[in-house]
């Protein structure tokens, strides 16, 4: 086994909120996905109240009602992380704090979006919100989502504060990453799907998935096979999970592709909230289709 540090574990999967028909925040459903994805999938940290669990669409209550909900359900066996970062450094100091109090054992921060702060302003936003907790905390690099990235002088300043211990990587830079990692000492895990494999052999310590929904025990196979030497193996399984992203990364948006899924199997989701729409019944019958083919694969 390799010796990495993996401060929020391995495979963690980016939770979707569950909604019931009408619309609101389905509780009993989100402790019963939560135990799915810790139970049935081998998931060991849910990241909440991210963009897959349709943060721009929830309210700070519902938030922390997610967070109490799953921490009851499965925070005895998994990390549980909550997305606290906005484009309001004031807010998300907000988001943070009640995250804490929640009951969450770790913060995912996103660069903020749209405005696109110069590095010292990123650098000031990140260091005010952490400043408020004493959780651990994981930047989330992702400019094609945010217009910006962080730069390596702006790493090497932000892996200097003590609750800042990772990364969730999402700039599609393999190079630019095993950088940042080597440089900086900070655990850097996968945020593009299609990168889980090449990011492991570089050195990132695990993913913060999305296709965890469905096929989380099928990525901890794919790294126990790395991690044991069988590099054949590794490859034939991230082989076998091609078409897992062709259903949840293809026909529809991330999140209306994986509540489809999701539903289909009878497991907790509902329907997105405006402006993302539900699958139509054309796409949900592909999705279905390229997931069978993950089980005949695999």
């Amino acid at each position: 086994m390799r010796n990495v540090t993996r401060p929020f574990g391995r495979t963690l999967v980016a939770m979707i909120t569950p909604f019931t028909r009408s619309g609101e925040l389905d509780v009993p459903g989100a402790a019963e996905l939560a135990r799915y994805l810790v139970d049935d999938q081998g998931c060991d940290g849910l990241v909440l109240n991210g963009t897959t669990g349709e943060s721009p669409t929830t309210t700070d209550a519902e938030k922390v009602q997610l967070i109490e909900t799953v921490v009851d359900a499965v925070g005895d066996r998994a990390h549980i992380v909550s997305g606290a970062s906005t484009n309001n450094t004031a807010h998300s100091i907000e988001q943070a704090k009640a995250a804490e109090k929640a009951g969450a054992n770790g913060l995912l921060l996103v660069t903020p979006y749209y405005s696109q702060p110069p590095q010292d302003g990123v650098e000031a936003h990140f260091k005010a919100i952490v400043d408020s907790t004493d959780l651990p905390a994981m930047l989330y690099d992702i400019p094609i989502r945010t217009g910006i990235t962080l730069t390596p002088y702006t790493y090497d300043i932000l892996a200097k504060h003590p609750q800042i211990v990772a990364v969730k990587d999402a700039t599609h830079d393999i190079r630019f990453t095993q950088r940042v990692r080597v440089d900086t000492g900070l655990a850097v895990y996968c945020g593009v799907d299609s990168l889980n494999l090449p990011a492991y052999s570089t050195g990132q310590v695990g993913v913060v998935s999305v296709i965890a929904h469905l096929v989380g025990k099928h990525i901890n196979t794919m790294f126990d096979a790395y991690d044991k030497g069988e590099t054949d193996r590794a490859l034939a399984v991230s082989d076998g999970l091609l078409p897992a992203l062709h259903a949840l990364q293809g026909p529809a948006q991330g999140v209306v592709a994986v509540k489809a899924a999701l539903k289909a199997k009878g497991l907790p989701a509902g329907d997105p909230r405006m402006p993302l729409p539900p699958a139509d019944a054309p796409t949900v019958e592909l999705i279905k289709q390229n997931l069978a083919l993950v089980e005949e694969n695999l």
